[in-house]
């Protein structure tokens, strides 16, 4: 898939663990697990919304498309 999801990376510069990431949100931690792998199929803008809050970031850091070869 071309969109690459960062959200391990934004975890590791601010220091946060995923439990605690998907408690601040409100998601179960199987849910941010499927975000974080790349194996979502969406995401709603709400929740995007909440991750960028949780982790003091912009979406473009979460997000970044990559075409596929």
């Amino acid at each position: 898939m071309p969109v690459i999801v960062n959200v391990d990376v934004m975890l590791a510069r601010r220091k946060m663990s995923s439990g605690e990431l998907a408690e601040k949100i409100g998601i179960s931690a199987s849910n941010l697990s499927i975000l974080k792998t790349g194996k979502a199929k969406a995401i709603r803008f709400t929740t995007l919304a909440s991750l960028c809050k949780a982790l003091d970031c912009q979406p473009g850091d979460l997000l970044e498309y990559q075409e596929d070869d």
